[in-house]
């Protein structure tokens, strides 16, 4: 028979949470980021380690939580790794010396496995990322089964927490389209049930080049602003910034956060050199296919002021 333990709330100590990238990771929780596939999530969580085993930011103009460069296990379950994953990081630049793996040629490495909390312990890493989450759960485990993921959640939950250390699961995404973003992760609810932060990312349709990154959960902070980058074969990957689209709409394939970022960009260029006729305005708009009520967020979003001269408005930056 288990023997009763109880936990008086008065003797809790309140922890402060510590973020490897605010407020997309934290330390010491599980953070999955997923996507369909070809959308760019490998690619971009190699730019995070990459910039991390050097102490740098990890995304432009934002603070970056690490102070000093940190060590990384990276266990990939699709890709090579002497010729798709290291020629990859040397693009980005990463210190290969910081990055470990554990070798799992002659047992295929789990959730489970104790190797891991091992290589944890032994490397003193700071970021654990399994790519992608099916490739290590175990020929034994179901992933569609709550009963059987809830356990193996918990226990990587609580290495994350013993250790202090970010981990990252990278998921595919289901195939249904009507679903909400929530429900289109591939498997049990379970598995973001157990995150503290979900990531999804996605092409932002009609912009083949552009991904964008939405946070649709986040138990520890406010949730992030939808953030994109630029993946090109001639400049490579580059940070674009914020970007106002919903995860929802981004895997809906709707362009209404691209239409708003289009009509952001005509107002900034247009207002650059001063206020201009609002009247002008609405006309370079619709010849630009930019409707009025986009216009108006754009305006909104810009904080554009309007001032009436005489008998005309004027925008203003």
């Amino acid at each position: 028979m288990t023997k009763l333990k109880l936990i008086n709330m008065q003797d809790i100590k309140v922890e402060e949470v510590e973020w490897l990238i605010y407020p997309y990771i934290p330390y010491g929780k599980i953070t999955i980021i997923q996507g369909d596939p070809g959308e760019g999530k490998t690619t971009l969580v190699l730019q995070i380690i990459s910039k991390l085993t050097k102490g740098e930011n990890v995304i432009e103009n934002q603070e970056n939580e690490v102070t000093e460069a940190i060590n990384v296990i990276y266990q990939t379950a699709e890709d090579g790794l002497g010729d798709t994953i290291k020629p990859r990081l040397i693009s980005a630049g990463a210190d290969c010396s910081k990055i470990t793996v554990i070798d799992d040629k002659d047992t295929p490495l789990t959730m489970l496995d104790k190797r891991l909390e091992k290589a944890v312990a032994e490397t003193k890493a700071r970021l654990v990322v399994l790519d992608p989450i099916q490739g290590f759960l175990g020929p034994n485990i179901d992933m569609h089964r709550a009963n059987e993921i809830r356990p193996v959640m918990k226990h990587i939950s609580e290495l994350a927490e013993k250790y202090r250390c970010a981990v990252i699961l990278i998921g595919h995404m289901n195939k249904c389209s009507l679903s909400k973003s929530t429900y289109r992760g591939l498997g049990s609810i379970d598995f973001q049930a157990a995150a503290r932060s979900v990531l999804i990312v996605g092409r932002i349709k009609d912009e083949p080049e552009i991904r964008a990154v939405c946070q649709v959960k986040n138990s520890l902070a406010p949730e992030a602003k939808s953030i994109a980058f630029r993946l090109s074969k001639n400049c490579g990957f580059e940070w674009i910034g914020e970007y106002n689209i919903t995860a929802d709409d981004l895997l809906s394939g709707s362009s209404k956060g691209a239409k708003k970022k289009a009509a952001v960009d005509f107002l900034e260029n247009l207002l650059a050199d001063g206020q201009v006729a609002q009247t002008e305005i609405m006309k370079l708009a619709e010849e630009n296919d930019i409707s009025q009520k986009t216009l108006r967020n754009a305006k909104e979003t810009l904080d554009i002021k309007s001032k009436k001269v005489g008998n005309q408005w004027y925008w203003k930056l």
